[in-house]
């Protein structure tokens, strides 16, 4: 039901069939980072994202996840893509440091390709902090891929 009469809105589609997904995935902070990807593949498969259709590459690092996002992106195969990593704070700055240039990175790539990118790249005080927040981390990320896929899709097409 429309909230506006005359006024367009669109429609969130959750429907994955025939979307391409690539994931990058950081291996540091290794088990916390497989259950964000366990969630999220999980949840991709839950709304129709085929199997096949999903492409996983991993990276050392947080640091390294916008450059793979970023050749992803170039290769026109995906309609979305996730980033999933873990950066928990340690005893120095080094914390801020990644955790903000990963982010602002990942968020440059979405906005320079136009391929929505959803980032699960967890930032959090300690290992506790990160394991509670993986499995909904994943989920949501593989909703909000989806999500967008369709609705830049949508835009594109005319209404």
């Amino acid at each position: 039901m429309p909230r506006f009469d005359n006024v367009y809105e669109y429609d969130t589609n959750l429907k994955g069939t025939g979307l391409r997904v690539g994931i990058c995935m950081s291996r540091f902070n290794q088990d916390v980072c497989e259950g964000l990807l366990s969630a999220c593949v999980a949840e991709l498969k839950r709304l129709g994202v085929a199997d096949s259709a999903v492409t996983i590459a991993t990276v050392p690092g947080a640091l390294e996840i916008p450059l793979v996002l970023q050749t992803m992106a170039q290769s026109s195969r995906y309609d979305a893509l996730i980033a999933l990593g873990a950066v928990i704070r340690g005893e120095t700055y080094h914390f801020e440091v990644v955790s903000n240039d990963a982010c602002r990175a990942v968020m440059e790539v979405q906005l320079v390709t136009g391929v929505p990118i959803a980032n699960g790249i967890l930032t959090c005080e300690n290992d506790d902090q990160a394991i509670a927040r993986m499995q909904p981390k994943g989920t949501d990320c593989a909703l909000a891929a989806v999500e967008m896929a369709n609705l830049l899709k949508a835009l594109s097409d005319e209404r």
